[in-house]
């Protein structure tokens, strides 16, 4: 038996007719950007995560550093982070022209809150919170450091759609919060898509002019803007699956509990669930310092898993320029050589768990 990281089009056959449905239903429309169900969409995810607006884009990373752009990040500027997040998260710092400054992870493996304030200095503008793996991070102490000290707070939920920090929905503790659509995502399109909810008037009207070279009404250009549209197939893709999405948490729940419970090697550390947190089990995320050795083992067993993520930003190519070098973040660092990925996706069949997890209790190191 052979099993997948993830298989996208288990989730597609349980609502086929749905989605074949929606899809003829735009086509025959003729209607394909920033149209009725792109409309649509914005409103009924804005009242799912609890937010005042939703603005539509093209993708997670354009939710991110238009994010920043918006509120006037930019060159001077320092953003706190935590240095296992996802590189897209730095490059929507960097691309504004600001610098990054990383913190370590929590054993949660989000930002450790209690490291944040030593980080902030005069040139700290803003803290990005990044609901890593689909998990909530610790949003009270974030809240209260960005307010104490002025600061604005952004979310990065591009893997914890519906994920909640005590009554509230991740996205909406802040001044913005980022979604990601990519196909992968707990509420994933077809292609790319993402967009960013937020409860400030003046900062939704801002991202629906900019996403549209900067036009508020068509050839009258105010700003220098971008192209960053989430189209109307794909919206119309993302309403039926947002109609199904709380059932499809529950299912990848239901999966972490398996492994939860019935995983019981020794040599593997399973993830925790912060109190006042939930997850939403984006990704189910084990740490063990037989990496590889596991990896290997597995693979003769036909259990294919992923890294998130093998390099931590600082330590990338991409970030030379930053001056980092091994040592700077240890906890990061030292996480980044451990960490491996288990498969979990909608539609994952009993005796595929099951495989999973004799496999990985079978594993000696």
């Amino acid at each position: 038996m052979k099993v997948y990281p993830n298989v996208l089009d288990r989730q597609f056959y349980m609502y086929q007719d749905e989605y074949e449905q929606k899809a003829l239903e735009v086509l025959r429309k003729g209607w394909y950007v920033l149209g009725e169900e792109v409309k649509k969409f914005e409103e009924e995810f804005a009242t799912y995560t609890g937010s005042k607006h939703c603005v539509g884009l093209g993708n997670g990373l354009d939710a991110l550093w238009i994010a920043f752009r918006m509120i006037g990040v930019g060159s001077g500027d320092e953003v706190i982070v935590q240095g296992n997040a996802y590189i897209a998260c730095v490059m929507g710092i960097t691309i504004n022209g600001a610098t990054p400054i990383f913190v370590e992870p929590d054993e949660y493996h989000n930002i450790d809150v209690d490291k944040i304030e030593e980080a902030i200095t005069p040139r700290t503008k803003a803290v990005l919170a990044v609901h890593l793996y689909g998990q909530a991070s610790r949003m009270a102490k974030i809240n209260e450091l960005c307010k104490k000290h002025n600061l604005y707070l952004v979310e990065d939920c591009a893997q914890s759609h519906g994920a909640r920090f005590g009554e509230k929905m991740t996205g909406i503790f802040g001044d913005i919060g980022c979604f990601s659509f990519y196909p992968s995502k707990n509420l994933g399109c077809f292609g790319d898509g993402g967009a960013i909810v937020t409860d400030n008037d003046e900062l939704a009207q801002k991202f629906k002019i900019f996403r549209n070279y900067g036009s508020e009404k068509r050839y009258h250009n105010m700003i220098v803007g971008t192209n960053s549209r989430l189209d109307e197939i794909q919206a119309g893709f993302l309403r039926v699956k947002l109609s199904h999405l709380d059932e499809l948490n529950i299912e990848r729940a239901q999966i972490a509990e398996r492994y939860l419970k019935e995983i019981t090697n020794p040599l593997i550390i399973l993830p925790k669930v912060a109190d006042d947190c939930t997850s939403v089990w984006h990704l189910f995320v084990i740490t063990t310092g037989q990496r590889e050795n596991l990896i290997k083992y597995l693979e003769e067993r036909e259990v294919i898993t992923l890294i998130h993520y093998p390099i931590p930003p600082h330590l990338s190519e991409a970030y030379e320029y930053l001056g980092y070098k091994d040592g700077d973040l240890p906890i990061t660092e030292e996480r980044a050589k451990q960490v491996l990925t288990l498969p979990l996706y909608n539609g994952m069949t009993n005796e595929e768990i099951s495989w999973v997890v004799e496999s990985v209790n079978k594993f000696g190191g």
